[in-house]
């Protein structure tokens, strides 16, 4: 019974599949070699992707921390003014 559940989740016998895998790898290793693909090419690619991928991600994260850093150093100034003058004695407390 679990030999059959086997069977029918991998599309037949362990060996069958097995042999018309590498058959198939054969088959699409000859046409991407007649394309001039090398497999470490699409490894380097695929690697080259998530760099991208990931450094694209950092930059975004440095991009915005430099905005922040620039709008910071006239709002936190301005922020602190306001607290000062709104704990010195003889301002409103609108509270």
């Amino acid at each position: 019974m679990a030999n059959g559940n086997l069977e029918r989740v991998i599309g037949g016998t362990p060996g069958a599949v097995l042999l018309r895998l590498v058959v198939l790898s054969i088959v699409v290793g000859i046409v991407l070699s007649a394309l001039g693909l090398d497999p470490r090419d699409i490894w380097q690619s695929i690697t080259r992707l998530f760099e991208r991928i990931y450094n694209m991600g950092f930059d975004a994260i440095e991009w915005a921390f430099r905005y922040f850093l620039l709008g910071a150093v006239i709002v936190v100034p301005i922020w602190i003014l306001m607290r000062v003058f709104k704990v010195l004695p003889g301002s409103r407390n609108p509270d």
